[in-house]
């Protein structure tokens, strides 16, 4: 049985530039830009940067519980600020989950952005569906606010 989780991150930046620093060039942000050390590297798989069907990994440091991820883009809607993305290889996939997949819309708000996140995992059998869920809300609010943290220090980038 599948198990859905939500969270909604408020950011101090615009959602066209939240959006397009967070889905878009993800490959260019992530360590040692707006990383916590975590990741080490992130680079597309595919050929199409950013595109329907793209995907893109994300390679940990050691240490971690996962050596690696990959995703694959399923929807992108940049005029809405919308994208949602599934888990293709590497991760948790196989281990705890049987699938997982994110979405992601950023809204314009007073002030800033608020990121509405939607999550969907299918668990293995035995997997605590609370800690699984409790890790994949933590991981997508450190690279939001990671992101927005760049943007606020870099005023020019991203408009």
């Amino acid at each position: 049985m599948s198990s859905s989780w939500t969270t909604e991150i408020e950011a101090a930046v615009p959602a066209p530039r939240l959006f397009k620093a967070t889905i878009l060039d993800w490959h260019k942000l992530q360590d040692p830009k707006v990383g916590s050390g975590k990741i080490v590297s992130a680079s597309p798989v595919e050929d199409d940067i950013g595109g329907v069907g793209s995907i893109r990994q994300f390679n940990f440091a050691s240490g971690g519980p996962f050596a690696f991820i990959k995703e694959r883009l399923d929807f992108l809607d940049v005029e809405k600020c919308e994208a949602k993305s599934t888990l293709a290889e590497g991760g948790a996939l196989g281990i705890h989950v049987e699938s997982s997949s994110i979405d992601i819309k950023v809204e314009p708000k007073a002030g800033g952005s608020v990121v509405k996140v939607t999550g969907t995992i299918k668990p293995l059998p035995g997997v605590n569906v609370a800690e699984v869920t409790e890790k994949a809300r933590m991981a997508v609010t450190r690279i939001i606010k990671g992101c927005e943290a760049y943007l606020v220090a870099n005023p020019g980038a991203y408009n």
